[in-house]
C-alpha cells in the first residue's frame, strides 16, 4: 500500500559545537525543555501532521537515541505498516559503511523508501527545535506544482551570511541558491527541511552517487543540480518558532525561551500541538517549605529545598537547602549540594555540584558566556568554574577552572 508522504529524519549529527554535552550522545538525543529531547520535536511534528512513516538515519553515538526511540510508541509510531524505523549505516558489498553526506545517507536507504512507494518524501533535520505543520507545507508544494520545495525563514539581513539562502521571484520560485555568501541577495534562510517528489529525489540521488567529485550533500550538490536543470523549485515561508540549537549559547537561549511562551513563540503547554516524549516514569516533583522557586520549569522527580530562579530543572534533579540556581539549565539526575551557586550555565545529566561550589559566576563587567559541565562530572566542594568554562572531567575540591 503506497503512502502519500513519508519522512526521512537526519539524526546522525555529531554536534561537535556542543562539546561536553555530545561526547557520548548524538545531538538529537540531547535533553531539552525539562522533559524532552531534541528529536521529540520533528517526531511530534510528523504525528501531528498525519505522517505515520518515519526513517531515522543515525550515525554518531546512536545507542541512547536508539534506546529512546524504541518501537516509537510514545509518538504513536508503532505501526504494522509504516511506523518509525532507525536506519544506521550498514556495510554493503561495495564497502561503504558510513554516511558520507546528507544526500548519501538518503541514497543508502532508497530501498526503505521504495517499500512504501510514496508520492512525496519530506527530509527533516533531527537537531532543530521547531513546531511546524508539515501538511500545510505539502499543500503548498502541491498547489505550486513543485518538484522540490524548501522551508525558509526570514532572518535579519546582518545574519544572512551564516545561512544557505534561497533567492526567489515574486511567485516564490527559487532562482538561485547561495551557501553562506559574503554578499547575500536574499534573507530567506533554508531550514534544511525539504519536500521532494519521490521520482525526482531518486533520480538526483542516483546521479549524485555516480559523480566521484560530489560531496553527496543536499546544500552543496543536490540543490545546485536541480537549479542547473531548471526544475520547479519553490520556497515555503515558515513563520513559527525555529531554532538550530547547534551551539551552547543557542541551546541555552532556547531553553530559557521555554519559560516565556507568550513572547518567544515556543509553547510546550499547547494541547492543540502536543510535543510527545518518552517520559521519565518518575514520581512528581517536591518543593519543600524552605525552597524559593520563581519563573522556572521543574520536572518529574525533582527535589527542591534551595532557591531556583528563571531556570529549567530536568527530571530527578536535587537542589539542597542553601543552594542557588539562576538562569541555568540543569539536566536529569544532577545534584546541587548545599551552599552551591549555579548561574548562567548548562549542567548535563548526572552531575554532582559539591557544597559551596560556584559554577558560571560572572566576573565584573561581563554579560555573556555559558559555563558547561559535561555528563557524569563531579565538581568538588568549594570549586569555582568560570563563565566560559567547558568541563568534561572531574574538578577537585577548591580547584578553580576559568
Amino acid at each position: 500500500m503506497a503512502k502519500e508522504m513519508i519522512a526521512m529524519l537526519l539524526a546522525g549529527g555529531q554536534g561537535s559545537r556542543l562539546y561536553a554535552l555530545t561526547q557520548k550522545l548524538a545531538k538529537p538525543a540531547v535533553p531539552f525543555g525539562g522533559k524532552y529531547r531534541i528529536i521529540d520535536f520533528p517526531l511530534s511534528n510528523c504525528v501531528n501532521s498525519g505522517i505515520d512513516t518515519v526513517g531515522i538515519l543515525t550515525q554518531y553515538q546512536p545507542l541512547v537515541l536508539n534506546e529512546y526511540i524504541g518501537n516509537g510508541q510514545p509518538w504513536d509510531l508503532d505501526r504494522l505498516h509504516g511506523g518509525v524505523h532507525v536506519l544506521p549505516p550498514y556495510q554493503q558489498a561495495s564497502g561503504s559503511d558510513w554516511y558520507k553526506g546528507t544526500a548519501n545517507a538518503i541514497y543508502q536507504n532508497l530501498s526503505f523508501i521504495e517499500r512504501y512507494n510514496p508520492q512525496y518524501v519530506i527530509i527533516l533535520s533531527g537537531d532543530q527545535i521547531c513546531k511546524q505543520d508539515y501538511s500545510d507545507f505539502l499543500k503548498f508544494h502541491k498547489e505550486k506544482g513543485a518538484e522540490f520545495s524548501v522551508a525558509v525563514m526570514e532572518v535579519p539581513w546582518e545574519e544572512a551570511p551564516r545561512f544557505g539562502l534561497m533567492v526567489t521571484d515574486e511567485t516564490d520560485r527559487i532562482t538561485e541558491f547561495q551557501e553562506k555568501p559574503k554578499n547575500p541577495k536574499s534573507n530567506l534562510a533554508s531550514m534544511g527541511i525539504y519536500i521532494f517528489n519521490w521520482d525526482i529525489l531518486k533520480k538526483y540521488l542516483i546521479e549524485d552517487e555516480e559523480d566521484p567529485q560530489s560531496e553527496n550533500d543536499f546544500g552543496n550538490n543536490i540543490i545546485p543540480n536541480l537549479l542547473r536543470d531548471n526544475r520547479k523549485m519553490y520556497a515555503y515561508h515558515f513563520s513559527g518558532y525555529w531554532k538550530d540549537v547547534g551551539t551552547i549559547s543557542s541551546l541555552w537561549e532556547a531553553n530559557m525561551e521555554v519559560l516565556d511562551p507568550e513572547h518567544s513563540g515556543i509553547n510546550l503547554f499547547d494541547d492543540d500541538w502536543k510535543i510527545y516524549s518518552r517520559n521519565s516514569g518518575m514520581t512528581g516533583h517536591r518543593i519543600s517549605a524552605s525552597a524559593v522557586v520563581e519563573n522556572s520549569m521543574i520536572t518529574d522527580g525533582c527535589r527542591v529545598e534551595g532557591t531556583v530562579k528563571h531556570s529549567i530543572l530536568y527530571a530527578g534533579v536535587q537542589v539542597a537547602e542553601g543552594a542557588v540556581i539562576e538562569d541555568a539549565v540543569v539536566m536529569g539526575g544532577s545534584v546541587i549540594k548545599s551552599g552551591a551557586v549555579v548561574k548562567h550555565c548548562i549542567i548535563a545529566e548526572n552531575v554532582v555540584i559539591g557544597e559551596n561550589a560556584v559554577v558560571g559566576a560572572m566576573p565584573e563587567g561581563e554579560t555573556n558566556g555559558v559555563a558547561t559541565i559535561g555528563p557524569g562530572v563531579y565538581i568538588g566542594d568549594g570549586a569555582k568554574i568560570g563563565p566560559n568554562a567547558m568541563i568534561s572531567t572531574n574538578v577537585k575540591d577548591g580547584e578553580e577552572q576559568w
